[in-house]
């Protein structure tokens, strides 16, 4: 009989003295290097390094306004004493951020070469003139800044205490690392969102390692670094019910401006400017600003309608006579937001409302402080900002994107609200780059990542342990009690492609066309309401999860 080929090391067993089988270092090699290959296997330098040769390909491409924000940062914190900071206003961009992110600007304007300096990076002037090596630097400061973002992604599919649960991290991660998101508004755009969303993570997994102490000093650490965050605070404080780190770290960052506090926190919350931004973020409020455009139309062209509209909204129907008025209604501009039929918002009711859907989210995890609660909590909390919170910008979005993708690969039926995010809240920022040559750019790799990760997610997702939201949340394969509403989630993505090609359609011949420019808002409203749409159901499916199948959140393995 011919004797089997080996194949490679084989694992042995020899004898002791005493009678007892030992591993030879034969073995020992082989077992250490199956660690080593899976280890490696799951490494995101790979990602990082394609990724990178993209972003500097996006280098001299379109920037926002937001970049000479960041330039003029620069050069207050380079040029003045700390006590300056908050009250410089030589340009409009002052500074309008914690003190953290004041101190990281501070120390980028340290590193600023000599010839970058001379290309007038760090001049404080009312309008900043500068050229391509202070455009090279900045950009460069993002991608470095991001590296805190790639460490705690690799942190989270280190620590995960499976090969399963690494390989389910893994293309979570990857899936945040390659996000649409980052490249769009940091790399494009123009932001530092990757650094503090990678401080973020660091929180969430601290909590996952029950670090407890490091979750909120991180945590705290992200909130002196940028001020949105503290919508996730509520979630953070009632898991972690410990408030000594947190203050310690606030008293650090705040301490040496406590002479200007009224005006760093005015700056830091500014209620003058409206309800909804220039371009309304896809929220509850532009659902409402939407339906208050339609009530207008009804009221002028149908007769019938005045008296019942009238009798119900009891609103002046002299202000419809300001076309002037109207054209600017809702638009974001700086001042309060005025509604003609409707009535109007006003901060405390945001307030009031974001406060009870995130109190809402708080009560299980009271009852069930778990990891899996503790992060489906911040994802409650982020959509409850997110969806009725006051002035909320488009890019907040990645505060529900970023906690959730956590989370959807540990149950399918989380799937479909996870896929309804993401295509419409990714789909929401193509509007924040309207320039030609970034629009393929824009949308083809927006759709490639949802693409592979729409099927790898299907990969590592693990299937649901029972049915009992069947008649109400699909199980994100297309089976059992939630297929019809499944392929009602698939119609609506691509529904999307229709939205895309009309806006861009419009975009370009409305300058061929002057009847179009009439309609200079159309495009984005349409963008605005439809996305919105998508959110809130989103919104609505993970909020049946989290309250009703308990089975999701039992377990934090």
């Amino acid at each position: 009989m011919a004797k089997k080929k080996s194949t490679g090391p084989q694992p042995s067993l020899s004898s002791s003295p005493n009678g007892r089988a030992k591993v030879t270092a034969e073995t020992i090699t082989t077992t250490t290097t199956t660690t080593t290959d899976t280890t490696n296997s799951y490494s995101l330098l790979n990602i990082w390094v394609i990724s990178l040769a993209l972003k500097i390909l996006l280098f001299i491409g379109y920037h926002s306004t937001d970049f000479d924000v960041h330039r003029n940062w620069l050069a207050i914190t380079n040029k003045l004493p700390i006590s300056q900071w908050y009250i410089e206003n030589t340009s409009q961009w002052t500074l309008d951020y914690p003190p953290f992110f004041a101190y990281f600007e501070y120390l980028l304007s340290l590193l600023v070469p000599r010839f970058v300096a001379n290309d007038g990076c760090l001049d404080i002037v009312e309008i900043g003139q500068y050229g391509l090596p202070t455009i090279y630097f900045q950009r460069l400061t993002v991608i470095i800044s991001e590296l805190v973002l790639f460490y705690a992604l690799q942190t989270i599919v280190k620590t995960s205490p499976t090969l399963s649960a690494k390989r389910r991290m893994y293309v979570a991660t990857a899936s945040l690392a390659l996000s649409p998101g980052l490249i769009l508004i940091d790399h494009i755009h123009f932001q530092y969102n990757g650094m503090m969303y990678g401080i973020l993570l660091l929180c969430i997994n601290s909590a996952r390692l029950q670090q407890y102490l490091s979750c909120g000093f991180w945590f705290s650490v992200l909130l002196c670094f940028k001020h949105i965050y503290l919508y996730l605070a509520p979630a953070v404080f009632i898991f972690l019910l410990r408030g000594s780190i947190v203050i310690l770290v606030f008293i650090i960052a705040f301490g040496p401006f406590y002479n200007v506090l009224p005006q760093l926190i005015s700056r830091l919350f500014p209620f003058s400017r409206g309800l909804t931004h220039a371009y309304w973020a896809p929220n509850i409020w532009a659902v409402y600003s939407f339906l208050d455009r339609i009530l207008i139309q009804i009221y002028k062209k149908i007769p019938m309608s005045k008296y019942p509209l009238l009798k119900i909204f009891q609103f002046d129907p002299n202000s419809l006579n300001n076309d002037q008025l109207l054209k600017t209604s809702t638009r974001g501009i700086v001042g309060d937001i005025e509604f003609f039929i409707l009535p109007n918002i006003t901060p405390k009711l945001t307030f009031l409302l974001t406060l009870f859907y995130q109190i809402m989210a708080l009560i299980p995890l009271f009852i069930q402080p778990t990891y899996r609660r503790f992060v489906g909590a911040l994802t409650l909390c982020g959509y409850a900002s997110f969806l009725f919170g006051w002035h909320v910008h488009e890019k907040a979005i990645l505060l529900v994107i970023f906690p959730m993708t956590l989370l959807v690969a540990r149950d399918q039926k989380l799937l479909t609200p996870f896929n309804l995010l993401v295509s419409c809240g990714y789909g929401s920022l193509f509007p924040l780059i309207f320039t030609c040559n970034e629009w393929l750019i824009k949308v083809v790799y927006t759709y490639t990542w949802y693409i592979i990760f729409y099927f790898n997610f299907r990969k590592v997702v693990r299937p649901s342990k029972n049915n009992i939201i069947g008649n109400g949340i699909g199980n994100g394969n297309g089976k059992g009690g939630g297929i019809i509403l499944d392929r009602m989630v698939n119609l609506y993505i691509l529904l999307f492609n229709v939205v895309v090609i009309i806006t861009s359609l419009f975009d370009l011949f409305k300058h061929k066309y002057p009847v179009l420019q009439n309609f200079e808002f159309l495009n984005l409203m349409i963008y605005s309401v439809y996305c919105a749409i998508g959110i809130i159901s989103s919104w609505n499916g993970f909020c049946w999860l989290y309250f009703i199948d308990d089975g999701i959140w039992n377990q934090d393995q």
